[in-house]
């Protein structure tokens, strides 16, 4: 097959870039689409505040019919190289036939975009930051992907194994069942940790998370709590403000628990949402003109039986004192609540075991392995 590579350039390829993984997975059961509009605000430079820290160009490649076979976007996160000291070209946004030719040249489009910077590797998939679609999923191919989390075909990892890629990360998901009841050992070592540090549980309204700042104090949170994990991009003030619109404004915050200390400082926290994956599905992304119904439904209405457990944080500070049983002691009850049969975890990194161990007093399964590939250049 003749392969040629174009760079996006006008926004009708941008549409058609976004668009080209819905007829990819069309009929496939496990695939979630991204909302449309949050990816063509995510894509333009212009309108991701990571434009100013990144450099990027994305690709489409055309068989000789002049159709979409492949898609790319190449990455210069120069926050991530600088704080990792290296130089790295991501490679995310990657979907493509299962045709060896086609993504050899995504990835030769890729490199050529790093060598024109000097960047020396090749890496991913990854995103602009962690809050962005990363790793290719390498096992758990028959199961739904939750909503934040994205499904691939099993030949994704072959193609890259094929062009000399190696692992160099991966990350595990789980599905945790919900209990009938908080566990005793949760209970009282809430009791304990909450008098022994003199910490308590804060819940915040929406009017809070714009006029007392809370979505800065969160996404700070997360800044502090992850910056030692893998190839992490410490959030600037602008990104995070993004993230609070384009996050926080989405959560029904009886899902979202707050830990701070006497003081009022935030410590810990734990972030969910109901699951949107069969919503998001049945509107292909689309909000308009009646996709947000769907939306809305699973949201407030009538929800599925999963729930996305988004984010778990506890302060360094803080870490290893058993804070997190203060959050399952408040979080576990609204989950119950809710009738909520079980919750999806975020991918974890499997040397992460801190995190991992977390869910041992809960029955859980595992769903799914994830993976990000490197080469040098």
């Amino acid at each position: 097959m003749s392969i040629t590579v174009k760079r996006v350039e006008t926004k009708k390829d941008l549409r058609r870039f976004v668009k080209f993984p819905l007829a990819l997975y069309k009929g496939c059961p496990y695939y979630v689409p991204n909302l449309y509009l949050d990816e063509l605000t995510a894509l333009n430079p212009e309108k991701n505040p990571m434009g100013k820290y990144s450099k990027s160009a994305k690709f489409l490649a055309y068989n000789e019919k002049g159709e979409i076979v492949g898609r790319v976007m190449a990455i210069i996160n120069e926050i991530a190289n600088r704080d990792w000291n290296h130089n790295e070209v991501r490679f995310g946004w990657i979907d493509f036939i299962d045709d060896k030719e086609v993504s050899k040249a995504l990835i030769e489009a890729v490199i050529a975009f790093g060598k024109e910077y000097g960047m020396t590797q090749v890496s991913g998939p990854l995103g602009f930051t962690d809050f962005d679609n990363e790793g290719c999923v390498v096992e758990g191919f028959n199961d739904i992907s939750s909503f934040m989390l994205k499904y691939n075909y099993p030949y994704y990892g072959e193609h890259f194994e094929a062009l000399g890629l190696t692992k160099v990360n991966d990350w595990l998901e789980y599905r945790i069942y919900v209990p009938e009841q908080v566990p005793e050992k949760i209970s009282r070592a809430a009791a304990l940790i909450s008098d022994r540090y003199d910490l308590h549980i804060r819940k915040i309204t929406k009017r809070e998370v714009k006029k007392e700042n809370y979505g800065r104090k969160i996404f700070d949170l997360v800044n502090r709590t992850y910056c030692e994990l893998f190839d992490f991009t410490v959030l600037p003030p602008e990104v995070i403000d993004q993230y609070v619109d384009t996050y926080l404004g989405l959560l029904d915050l009886k899902f979202v628990t707050l830990v701070e200390d006497k003081d009022g400082k935030l410590v810990a926290l734990a972030i969910s949402m109901p699951s949107l994956a069969h919503a998001v599905q049945k509107c292909r992304g689309y909000l308009f003109p009646f996709g947000w119904w769907h939306i809305v439904k699973s949201m407030y209405l009538k929800h599925e039986d999963g729930l996305e457990l988004m984010l778990i944080a506890v302060d360094p500070e803080y870490r290893n004192r058993g804070v997190h049983a203060i959050l399952f002691n408040e979080f576990i009850p609204n989950v119950i609540g809710g009738g909520f049969k079980y919750g999806e975890s975020n991918a974890e990194m499997e040397t992460n075991n801190k995190v991992q161990n977390l869910w041992n007093d809960y029955r859980k399964e595992f769903k799914r392995r994830r993976r990000v590939f490197s080469k040098d250049i």
